[in-house]
């Protein structure tokens, strides 16, 4: 491991990561499962995760990875790096990403998104200092083919074109689940490059007013923002959750799946804005403390999750999917981010960086003197 020179942070940010691990958790875990078990508890988990999780985790994700990104680009920009080498090394740490998203998603779990960020990076890196009216006005013109690009396979399921993959669905044996991650992780990763585009460009352009690393001074936009975009959500995303869980099919089907997905992009802002406001309230308790340092360390935490899941769900390891239901996932899922944040917390006390980080920022920084 490499040790962590002690610097001071700014608290929301942190918050914010380390409660995306769990709405992470809680939209993947169900993935890996075959639904059965006692049927209303299983549906009302299906329900709850559909509205509160699925397609609303990944945007809050995104946002933050925008976030990450701008708040690199300030700290650089404030040392006097100029745009050329700065450039340079977004690039490098794009090209890293995609060889551990690659990593990740071939050998792992296909649920990556590593890489997905690297290579929107690396494309979309003079975006970095690109204007204001820039960033929002391209977040705002790839909104709808972002929300297309990830609910089309669902919509086409519910309008029988396409068979939908039972839940748990997963090879038989790792040689399968090389094969099958090694075919689609190109295309799904070149696809993914789209939907990260508005939350990307959100978070870089709230970066640069220090939204979350400032939130006493931005409480009136964190609550608007709070209420507004998680009452649309609420709102919105209700007939697509209860068509997913299977528990009331809407007249217009594709609207309300559309719908569920496009306004997720506003629920996932939404939640990392009500964390910036519960950073502005929170005293440096030793819950607070462990959360921040999970936050800290979310790109091994979020590989740390996978790592658990190929070693509990796929057939040629524990294999348990088949035995457990929406429930059990969501139990499993609080679980693992619960040990997660144990973790989190020793390596803070032992002075110790994530392993992930820690190689992401190696690798980055190698030719650099920005380190």
């Amino acid at each position: 491991m490499t040790v962590m020179t002690s610097t001071r942070r700014s608290l929301a940010p942190d918050l914010a990561r380390g409660f995306m691990l769990l709405a992470i958790a809680l939209a993947h875990a169900p993935v890996f499962v075959s639904g059965a078990g006692p049927g209303v508890l299983n549906g009302v988990a299906a329900f709850l995760d559909h509205l509160l999780a699925h397609n609303q985790a990944r945007p809050m994700f995104v946002f933050l990875f925008g976030y990450a990104l701008g708040q690199l680009a300030c700290r650089h920009q404030a040392k006097g790096v100029d745009w050329i080498s700065l450039r340079k090394l977004l690039r490098r740490r794009g090209r890293w990403l995609i060889v551990i998203g690659f990593v990740h998603g071939v050998l792992l779990v296909p649920l990556d998104i590593v890489a997905v960020y690297g290579l929107t990076l690396l494309v979309l890196a003079p975006l970095v200092r690109a204007r204001d009216s820039v960033l929002c006005w391209t977040a705002a013109l790839a909104l709808v083919p972002a929300a297309l690009v990830v609910s089309g396979p669902i919509i086409l399921a519910y309008a029988g074109t396409v068979p939908i993959t039972p839940a748990g669905a997963m090879p038989a044996d790792l040689g399968s689940h090389l094969l099958s991650g090694l075919q689609l992780w190109p295309f799904k990763t070149v696809l993914g490059t789209i939907d990260v585009v508005p939350g990307m460009l959100l978070g870089i352009w709230a970066a640069r007013r220090r939204i979350l690393d400032e939130p006493e001074r931005h409480k009136s936009l964190l609550r608007r923002v709070t209420v507004i975009g998680l009452g649309v959500a609420f709102i919105s995303r209700l007939p697509g959750a209860l068509l997913m869980a299977g528990v009331w099919t809407p007249p217009a089907p594709s609207a309300a799946v559309l719908a569920h997905t496009l306004t997720g992009y506003a629920g996932g802002i939404a939640l990392a804005a009500l964390i910036g406001l519960v950073a502005t309230r929170v005293e440096g308790g030793p819950f607070t403390t462990a959360l921040a340092a999970l936050g800290q360390r979310s790109l091994t935490f979020y590989l740390f999750q996978s790592v658990v899941f190929l070693v509990l769900f796929y057939p040629f390891t524990l294999d348990l999917g088949g035995d457990l239901g929406f429930a059990d996932a969501a139990g499993l899922a609080v679980a693992i981010w619960a040990v997660s944040i144990l973790l989190a917390e020793w390596m803070r006390r032992a002075g110790y960086r994530g392993p992930a980080e820690a190689m992401l920022r190696r690798l980055t920084y190698r030719r650099s003197s920005g380190a």
